[in-house]
């Protein structure tokens, strides 16, 4: 009897979830609902003295629209030498699609263009494949393989590390490397490692979206392009101080 009983209850418990079960809207959110959003930041936003005395305009941006998963890119960096008489130099446009294959880390595929902005000039377009991410130890890197479309293949690797000094200041470390597996007359790019730039910058933020910086850069040309820059009588190397601002909306 007692078995009976306990099968009854057991039952009667039963329906009473399932009732209540079907008593939720169907037209209730899911616990966690998928949705797009983006940013446009601007990690460098800067001008900087050489050690030649010259003033150079430089911008460094990104920004993004998307979900967890799948996002679509827009890259975007260049520099501008102030009373050079030369046209603003476009490092990089690139416009990806981008996919979370590991977290923190997404593949993304695209094109790009890069050159001097003048009328005269032929810009170098170029697919892109990129790996973009936070390596161990919080580096955040973009390391790219870019493919022209005369064939010509050459890569890049900017890392980043960010030292938190208080609550609202930072010392951000940075490298920059591009190189070459194939030469480009064209470009005027010889193979190998091309130039690599370290820098240093101290940033204090007002608001999370923005933060003013001062820093300083060394840089210099490697293996054959440091050839080229000594037979026409050029600097391999260049040192700069920097000021300007990160901000983000």
């Amino acid at each position: 009897m007692k078995n009976t009983s306990k099968i009854f209850s057991t039952l009667l418990i039963g329906l009473c979830a399932s009732s209540n079960a079907q008593e939720i809207p169907s037209d209730w959110p899911k616990p966690v609902e998928q949705y797009n959003t983006g940013m446009i930041l601007f990690d460098r936003f800067e001008y900087t003295r050489t050690n030649d005395e010259e003033n150079i305009g430089v911008w460094d941006m990104i920004g993004w629209y998307g979900g967890d998963t799948y996002r679509l890119y827009f890259k975007n960096e260049g520099e501008n030498k102030q009373d050079d008489g030369e046209p603003t130099d476009l490092e990089r446009a690139e416009l990806l699609a981008s996919k979370l294959i590991a977290p923190f880390w997404e593949f993304q595929a695209g094109i790009g263009t890069r050159g001097l902005l003048s009328s005269d000039t032929s810009m170098e377009n170029y697919a892109v494949i990129s790996l973009y991410g936070v390596a161990p130890y919080q580096f955040e890197m973009d390391n790219s393989i870019v493919i022209n479309e005369d064939g010509d293949v050459s890569f890049s690797v900017e890392a980043e590390y960010e030292i938190r000094v208080t609550q609202t200041s930072f010392l951000q470390p940075r490298l920059a490397l591009a190189g070459s597996l194939s030469e480009s007359e064209r470009f005027d790019r010889p193979s190998g490692f091309n130039s690599i730039r370290l820098g240093l910058r101290y940033r204090y933020e007002f608001a999370r979206e923005f933060a003013p910086y001062a820093g300083f850069y060394w840089s210099r040309s490697l293996g054959n392009s440091a050839d080229i820059a000594r037979n026409k009588g050029e600097s391999v190397s260049e040192t700069g101080f920097v000021v300007g601002a990160r901000f983000w909306f």
